[in-house]
């Protein structure tokens, strides 16, 4: 299981480390793609294929189906890590996340996700504010956190 938050920097050609424990957890190869919030959604292949296969069950008739998993599949690119445990980030994903220098990592379950800091900071503050009004509508009333 992923979780934690860490604070790194991308290089100018789109290089940057993943913490130790999240590289061991995501394997020799993984998969990145175009996430929601305008983040990276980081995924180790077993877990990016059961995804695909959910994915695969939305009906192809309907246009946000067609739309979502074009707009998720199209982003997406099998990584490894370099000799130093950088991944190498392409230019469109890093544009669409607007990833330039400070990063956040952030372990969420099955998956890592990869933000600006800029754009973490602003989305951490709003959510912050109503945590606890989502917490009451998602979490059953017997579920003790």
């Amino acid at each position: 299981m992923f979780m934690g938050e860490f604070q790194h920097n991308i290089d100018d050609k789109g290089r940057m480390i993943i913490p130790a424990k999240f590289r061991e957890l995501l394997g020799t190869s993984f998969v990145v793609t175009r996430g929601l919030d305008k983040c990276l959604f980081v995924y180790p292949l077993p877990e990016w294929e059961v995804l695909e296969q959910k994915l695969k069950t939305l009906p192809l008739m309907k246009s946000d189906a067609r739309a979502f998993t074009r707009f998720f599949f199209s982003g997406a690119t099998e990584c490894d890590w370099d000799k130093q445990g950088r991944v190498n980030l392409p230019s469109n994903l890093r544009d669409y996340a607007n990833l330039e220098k400070e990063c956040v990592v952030l372990g969420v379950s099955n998956r890592v996700e990869i933000w600006s800091r800029d754009i973490w900071e602003q989305y951490f503050q709003q959510s912050e504010d109503t945590f606890n009004e989502i917490a009451e509508k998602l979490v059953d009333f017997n579920f003790d956190l």
